[in-house]
């Protein structure tokens, strides 16, 4: 069974850092991709990072240069560092990895910025 858990959302004020973190567990996070996505209110769901299993990563343009996807294989964790935070990244976040076809997400974590 694979299960997803976010958490390290939170308020922050701009300009400010936050690391979110996504414990996996019934797979291995080494050896598949994984992504973080994220929700405004009122808006669809968009893409924010990926990384490969070979430690490839990708972003969003609006994350890229703000924002690292990494991962802890000891831990099976993968973390999303968040530096100079905007108001417009105020969203539910969101982990998500695909195993067999099937797209598997946690509940996600509430990241709000303050103006």
């Amino acid at each position: 069974q694979v299960r997803l858990v976010e958490s390290g959302g939170g308020l922050v004020q701009a300009g400010g850092s936050l690391r979110l973190s996504c414990s996996v567990s019934g797979i291995i996070v080494s050896m598949t991709a994984m992504a973080w996505y994220r929700q405004a209110p009122g808006k669809e769901r968009e893409w924010v990072a990926w990384i490969a299993s070979t430690l490839t990563t990708n972003y969003a343009d609006s994350a890229k240069g703000r924002f690292t996807i990494s991962r802890d294989n000891a831990k099976n964790i993968v973390y999303l560092k968040m530096d100079n935070l905007k108001p417009e990244d105020t969203a539910v976040y969101y982990c998500q990895t695909r195993v067999a076809e099937f797209d598997y997400w946690g509940q996600g974590t509430q990241v709000t910025v303050a103006s």
